[in-house]
């Protein structure tokens, strides 16, 4: 059994788009996730574990923060489940970022590009909580510079909660520099208030969130089987889509 642990939202878009993320995991892979919530949505993710005793929990979590290292596991006690590890920091993450940047500079135009890059990430106080954002925004420089040229876009970490610089503070930096088609790139999951923010940002483009990308389909799936083959379990073929 796969248990998606997502963190819960009250927007009615944010459901629909994990539920189209459990569709692409069991068209991939033959297993449908049951998902848990941390926080306003139910089922609880400790109502979902405690019918699923043994389950694989995979973290719908970008960050390294908070929620991955103390309420899930505190959830996960003593139910004999098994938490795979966090979606942050992932090559596949920035591939999908990538791709819904794409996505975004071709909704302004066939031949627009951004001349800046912001990847938004939810933002955390806890050390070490922020490197998933700031590892996707190293590799999306990474995948731009190979694509635009060396140095030809610049790509910055900015945070909407908990740390620095903010959203606002960082675009206000690159306008100051000259840029002026700078594109917000949401390091978020699902559809909430923090995607509310970016589109109130006045930002040349925004991008949409990323839990129902093909790539984090697959990151899902990867987890969920490197756990089931950890134990010895038997797991459905997965059935890998081209990109």
């Amino acid at each position: 059994m796969l248990v998606l642990a997502v963190h819960g939202s009250a927007a009615p878009a944010a459901a629909a788009t994990v539920r189209r993320l459990t569709y692409a995991v069991e068209a991939l892979g033959g297993v449908r996730p049951v998902v848990g919530h941390l926080d306003v949505q139910r089922p609880s993710l400790a109502e979902v574990v405690r019918e699923h005793p043994g389950a694989v929990v995979v973290p719908l979590l970008l960050g390294d923060g908070y929620h991955l290292r103390v309420d899930v596991p505190a959830v996960l006690e003593g139910t004999g489940c098994h938490l795979a590890g966090g979606l942050g920091g992932e090559p596949a993450v920035a591939l999908a970022l990538y791709g819904r940047l794409r996505e975004a500079e071709r909704r302004r135009g066939p031949l627009t590009r951004a001349d800046a890059v912001l990847v938004a990430g939810a933002g955390s106080s806890r050390p070490g909580g922020n490197a998933g954002t700031e590892t996707a925004a190293a590799r999306l420089s990474e995948l731009l510079a190979a694509d635009r040229g060396p140095g030809h876009v610049p790509v910055v970490p900015a945070y909407l909660t908990s740390a620095g610089p903010t959203v606002p503070e960082a675009l206000a930096a690159l306008r100051a520099a000259g840029h002026r088609r700078i594109a917000i790139v949401a390091h978020l999951l699902a559809p909430g208030r923090f995607t509310r923010a970016l589109a109130d940002a006045d930002a040349w483009a925004v991008t949409d969130p990323l839990a129902d990308h093909p790539r984090i389909a697959r990151l899902v799936l990867d987890r969920y089987e490197s756990q089931e083959s950890a134990r010895g379990t038997r797991v459905p073929r997965a059935a890998r889509l081209a990109c």
